[in-house]
């Protein structure tokens, strides 16, 4: 038996890591792979964060493609071979004429939800500008999308499944930089990143709009490593790269800025 309570000690996302320790049992008792529903990045990384404890139980997250936001776990006993193929899911594509008819991300999803599908089946939504949309979905969906998502906005629409492979993901666009600074304070390196004055990424820590690694952080002068990924909400995130100490003992820090 997994250590339950121990294990939720301090968790954010109470709900969502309960329910994974509950299908994680489930996976030791009966040698069978188990698939969590789609997650989002922050119960992914605190799902993952309490399952490194973990040496009865592997996991493998996949969503369809390497960037993929909301994604699945597939959960199994340590002495079982486990990979990606594991994670059950599809993609189907929403096409439409949207020129004169723009649709959001929140159009796409708003009108996949009206179906009366839950959003814990549903994976990233691609965007493809007039030409519609592709989601990526648990496999059980889609026969029901494909006869009830007739229309987004006021454009109609056909729903099919399509290969994977065949997902257009485009590259996000980001920026390299690099700045030098007395400390490895979460104000000093964020603000640097995202090109503001330091109050002003001190505003948005202390509103709780930031998070270190999917972690809400509302202390200034938290610590960054190498590796951490800061996200600000609206603002994009910012992963801190290389550090190095320069003969100022000051520490320069490689940054990149996914806009």
């Amino acid at each position: 038996m997994l250590p339950r309570e121990e294990l939720l000690k301090g968790v954010e996302n109470r709900d969502s890591v309960a329910r994974v320790i509950d299908q994680a049992q489930q996976a030791i008792k009966t040698w069978e792979v188990v698939l969590t529903d789609f997650l989002s990045p922050p119960e992914l990384a605190e799902i993952q964060r309490v399952f490194n404890r973990l040496t009865e139980v592997q996991l493998v997250v996949w969503g369809g493609y390497p960037q993929a936001e909301r994604q699945r776990i597939a959960i199994a006993r340590s002495e079982l071979p486990l990979d990606q193929s594991q994670v059950s899911l599809v993609a189907v594509e929403i096409a439409g004429n949207f020129l004169f008819d723009t649709a959001s991300h929140r159009d796409f999803l708003g009108a996949m939800l009206g179906t009366g599908i839950v959003r814990e089946k549903t994976g990233d939504i691609i965007v493809l500008g007039e030409r519609g949309a592709q989601a990526i979905v648990a496999p059980e969906l889609v026969e029901f999308l494909e006869m009830s998502l007739k229309q987004v906005r006021s454009v109609p629409v056909k729903t099919q499944q399509i290969e994977v492979t065949e997902l257009k993901v485009r590259e996000p666009k980001k920026k390299e930089l690099t700045t030098v600074e007395a400390s490895l304070r979460l104000d000093a390196i964020a603000s640097a990143g995202f090109g503001m004055s330091r109050s002003k990424m001190v505003d948005f820590i202390d509103a709780g709009d930031v998070r270190v690694n999917w972690k809400e952080v509302t202390q200034a002068s938290s610590q960054l490593k190498s590796g951490d990924l800061i996200a600000i909400r609206s603002k994009g995130r910012l992963e801190v790269g290389e550090i190095a100490v320069t003969k100022k003992d000051r520490y320069r820090v490689q940054l990149t800025r996914y806009i």
